[in-house]
């Protein structure tokens, strides 16, 4: 990949070995401050760091890799990574509409996020296909690695962190059009499974963060929801062994707040071998981290139930999903037979979504989690379409 622009950055720990070599940096932010390289001060959310021209990455055409700055942990600036995919020919006029995609659970280190590099676990089947759709389709699509997982050591992935996802997601656009002036204003939110969380979470929070921009509407693929809720009821002891990768999952949202959230205490509701297990998880993607946790049940792992306090509170506000408050569209595409998101949970969120008024369109299919049959494709196409007339 040929690095375009190369900047530096100061008060953060980076892991890749482009930025160890001296030189001057090359701005295309403004608002940062440019010496030799590892010495610039972080610009404002949405500033970028530098920009890779990687024609052909994972399949997909002409891309440019882009690393950026984003509304962090704590709302401190840290950096970020991810891709912009294009599509073929010249750009209509008023530019590409922009498809912002969110993807599904990957791990917590660095270099787990997989839109960055091909270093990164294989991307699903359904990803490759939605990607390639859009842009096929004549959308620009920009995809974060989200915090943590990307280029860049800033500790482990807040997982689930509704609003470390969405300002992620929203600042790779922004970092994104100041690089590409043909992208239009126009943009929707989507993703799958923690994704699906992602893009809900993104479609909510873009009216107070990103005013400027013209959102259209979110896609949300069997996402995750409710989960703060459940967590709630577990204890320690339960001998129940969570099968389809749940107790990974589970895990990982806890090494995510530990990192995030000081405030709940995460290591007051851990025993010994759960504090040891949520240490060693936060340096591996969702392969090891599933291998790690093989054999052994949530119960062994808790000293405390998940529902004491502050851990409770602190949760829910870290994870949980808005269920009212929307100002576009969504389209929710869930599967009755999931068993990663067990159903009930996604019967749950539109249950809340309909009392709420949210205005939403639900469509059922009955294969695995974050499969697409043919009726889901035809109202991700409509959908796209109705949200653009």
């Amino acid at each position: 990949m040929a690095r375009l622009v190369d900047e530096s950055t100061g008060g953060v720990m980076l892991t890749v070995s482009a930025w160890r070599r001296a030189g001057l940096a090359f701005v295309i932010a403004a608002g940062v401050a440019v010496g030799p390289v590892g010495v610039a001060q972080a610009a404002a959310p949405g500033g970028v760091i530098a920009v890779e021209r990687a024609d052909g990455f994972r399949g997909m055409g002409e891309t440019q890799i882009i690393e950026y700055w984003t509304r962090g942990v704590g709302g401190a600036t840290q950096p970020a990574s991810g891709a912009l995919f294009l599509p073929v020919g010249p750009a209509p006029a008023g530019g590409w509409p922009v498809v912002a995609w969110d993807h599904g659970t990957t791990g917590l280190a660095s270099g787990c996020g997989g839109m960055s590099t091909e270093a990164g676990p294989a991307w699903p089947l359904t990803q490759v296909q939605f990607l390639h759709r859009m842009v096929d389709r004549g959308f620009a699509v920009v995809a974060t690695d989200y915090l943590g997982l990307g280029r860049f050591d800033t500790g482990p992935h807040p997982y689930l962190g509704l609003d470390t996802e969405a300002t992620a997601t929203i600042d790779l656009l922004r970092a994104a059009r100041s690089v590409r002036s043909d992208l239009s204003p126009t943009w929707v939110a989507a993703g799958m499974s923690q994704g699906g969380q992602a893009a809900l979470g993104t479609g909510h929070r873009q009216a107070s963060y990103a005013p400027e921009l013209d959102f259209r509407g979110t896609i949300a693929i069997d996402p995750e929801s409710d989960v703060e809720k459940v967590a709630s009821v577990l204890v320690p002891g339960n001998p129940d062994q969570l099968g389809g990768g749940i107790l990974g999952f589970s895990a990982s949202i806890l090494a995510g707040m530990r990192a995030a959230r000081p405030d709940a205490q995460v290591d007051s509701v851990l025993s010994p071998l759960g504090q040891r297990i949520i240490a060693e998880i936060g340096t591996m993607c969702q392969d090891d981290i599933d291998a790690r946790v093989a054999g052994l049940t949530l119960g062994q792992l808790l000293a405390k139930p998940l529902g004491a306090e502050p851990f409770r509170s602190a949760m829910a506000d870290y994870m949980t999903v808005p269920t009212s408050g929307y100002n576009a569209p969504i389209l929710l595409l869930v599967n009755a037979t999931d068993r990663t998101v067990p159903s009930p949970l996604h019967a749950a969120l539109a249950a809340q979504f309909t009392a709420n008024g949210v205005h939403y369109t639900p469509v059922v299919g009955f294969g695995g989690h974050c499969d697409l049959n043919p009726t889901m494709w035809a109202a991700i196409d409509e959908f796209l379409d109705r949200v653009h007339s």
